[in-house]
């Protein structure tokens, strides 16, 4: 982090840097990312003023004080930074946790946990397509999970929404995939 000292109608002494630099470098246990820092100090008709400007990440904060005392103005000036750089801390915090990768959690990323209420059982006796579409018509279900007499595989029927069915079954090669069928 560099730090720019400026003093103006006043000499900057040592003792004012090493005051103004130790405070400057507590700002590191708010935002570790502190690019730069500028301080002014100045003195108007035995009022002192202190002013820090201050660029963190991709913002500037910008804070100013006046006293009658040199020191407690660098204080003040020095107290709004650090209230700045906390807000500024607790919005990075709050965009972090929510971009953060940790697929552990991978639930929060989906959505709601997923509960199964309801294992249902299903005969697996070898039935063709229309035996299935019956069966799946009977118990008022959307789709039908079978064993396929012909094929001997268990495959999906399905009800599509323009009242025509699909069927869902594993590809083993293109060669062995029957053509399309009328239910």
């Amino acid at each position: 982090m560099r730090i720019h000292m400026v003093a103006r109608k006043m000499k900057l002494t040592k003792p004012i840097k090493d005051f103004i630099g130790a405070k400057i470098e507590k700002m590191q246990e708010y935002a570790d990312n502190i690019v730069w820092t500028q301080a002014i100090v100045s003195v108007e008709k035995k009022i002192h003023n202190a002013e820090v400007i201050m660029h963190v990440g991709h913002q500037t904060i910008k804070a100013s004080a006046s006293s009658s005392d040199l020191y407690s103005s660098i204080d003040k000036v020095m107290s709004k930074i650090e209230i700045q750089l906390k807000k500024y801390k607790g919005k990075t915090k709050s965009h972090r946790t929510h971009k953060s990768n940790n697929f552990s959690d991978f639930s929060a990323v989906v959505g709601p946990q997923i509960k199964v209420s309801v294992i249902k059982d299903v005969s697996s006796k070898p039935m063709h397509i229309e035996e299935a579409v019956f069966e799946m018509e009977k118990t008022g279900y959307n789709f039908f999970f079978f064993m396929d007499k012909t094929s001997s595989q268990m495959q999906v029927v399905f009800k599509r929404l323009d009242d025509s069915y699909g069927l869902l079954q594993p590809l083993k090669n293109k060669a062995s995939r029957p053509k399309d069928r009328d239910f």
